[in-house]
């Protein structure tokens, strides 16, 4: 297993930085926040901006997080992923196919899916993603098109999956305790670090949490 698999495996608080979601605050500064406050993994997700101004921000981001303990994860587009040399991409149900992914960026790579059912969790296992997320767990305006799965989904995940998996959807400070209480240690985070007036300390508030 190499180094940024171990990682992964180790890995407890992933981070999604959304361009939607961020607003009006910069990425590069939002992700040095995170970093620096105990992400293991920061997923830059871009659904909006043209793709010259993407590849601009993985860079910036790349560099950023070169040589740290954090992994570097982009959303979707495997040719910037390939050419900001990331450590792996993120897939949704409806994006390139996880053997076609895997075909262009190595077996070295970090290979992530989106699953919104427990079929479609093994069906990632099989194909060999490297992890899954499950979600949304609660509703969330990032996501509205998908309903909430339910605290239910993560236990007949846990009993089949034997991958690392992330529970997504909704979790914040309300309710990370409910997803505790589930056995889980991995979750990944979005608007409630993004949107927090402390970003630093919301992103320390979901780490301590997990570890």
């Amino acid at each position: 297993m190499n180094l940024k698999k171990k990682l992964l495996r180790e890995s407890r608080l992933y981070v999604i930085v959304d361009k939607k979601v961020s607003a009006a605050r910069p990425i590069f500064n939002i992700a040095s926040k995170i970093k620096d406050s105990g992400a293991d993994i920061i997923q830059l997700r871009d659904k909006e901006s043209k793709k010259e101004f993407i590849l601009k921000e993985a860079y910036k981001l790349r560099k950023l997080l070169t040589n740290t303990q954090t992994l570097f994860i982009i959303n979707d587009y495997i040719d910037i992923a390939k050419l900001v040399d990331s450590d792996g991409i993120h897939l949704g149900q409806n994006d390139l196919p996880l053997d076609t992914a895997r075909q262009l960026l190595g077996k070295d790579k970090i290979i992530g899916v989106s699953c919104h059912s427990l079929n479609q969790a093994i069906e990632a296992q099989k194909n060999q993603a490297d992890y899954i997320s499950i979600g949304p767990i609660f509703s969330t305006p990032t996501k509205p098109e998908y309903k909430a799965v339910g605290l239910d989904l993560i236990r007949k995940v846990k009993r089949a999956i034997h991958i690392p998996f992330f529970v997504i959807g909704g979790i914040n400070e309300n309710n990370i305790n409910d997803i505790k209480s589930q056995g889980v240690k991995r979750a990944a985070v979005c608007r409630a670090i993004l949107q927090a007036r402390d970003i630093s300390s919301a992103t320390k508030y979901f780490y301590d949490k997990l570890h």
